[in-house]
């Protein structure tokens, strides 16, 4: 498995350094070798092309914020506090990491639409999840029981990509995390019981 070779995890946090630093389009594999500091043919021991590693990059770095989530929807605990959870550690993840905010917020919104369907289909997983703590939230009475989940994790999703978006677009010049507490009240008023 390639994930298991040790440059791997080097290419792909390069890979972000350069798509935020340049733009998807303007990334070269070159540029990517050169910041991962291996030679431009180890990238291909990896990686198909540049896009097979633009999704690479989104599954490995979707995965912390899965994993994050798997673990607090295992806590007992109400489905408003993991929904609170979630927002935050959505947040702080971007927060501590703007060339990946860059990379998520806008340049996979870049890419072609092939690449985009299947960027989407790592999202799915994490999409799932949150649609568990709904469910979770209608089931335990906290949640209004007439709502629609879908309609529910666009407005969640949206309002934290949304607001994300707008962090990136004024350059981070303010905390995002001390928005999370904001953003989970505001959801929360629309979708309690």
């Amino acid at each position: 498995m390639k994930k298991d070779k040790p440059k791997y995890k080097q290419i792909v946090d390069a890979a972000v350094i350069v798509i935020a630093e340049n733009g998807y389009h303007q990334a070269q594999v070159s540029k990517i070798a050169k910041q991962a500091g291996v030679a431009d043919g180890t990238i291909y021991l990896y990686f198909k092309n540049k896009e097979d590693i633009l999704i690479s990059v989104f599954q490995e770095k979707m995965s912390i914020f899965v994993d994050y989530l798997e673990s607090v929807l295992k806590e007992d605990r109400p489905a408003s506090d993991k929904l609170g959870l979630m927002i935050e550690n959505h947040f702080t993840i971007l927060a501590n990491d703007k060339h990946l905010s860059i990379v998520t917020q806008l340049e996979l919104r870049q890419s072609s639409h092939q690449l985009r369907m299947k960027i989407n289909g790592v999202l799915k997983g994490y999409l799932i999840l949150l649609d568990d703590i709904l469910r979770d939230g209608i089931e335990n009475g906290e949640f209004d029981k007439e709502m629609d989940i879908r309609l529910a994790r666009q407005m969640v999703f949206g309002t934290m990509d949304e607001t994300i978006t707008t962090w990136v677009m004024n350059d981070h010049k303010y905390d995002l995390v001390s928005l999370a507490p904001r953003v989970h009240h505001l959801l929360m008023k629309g979708m309690r019981a």
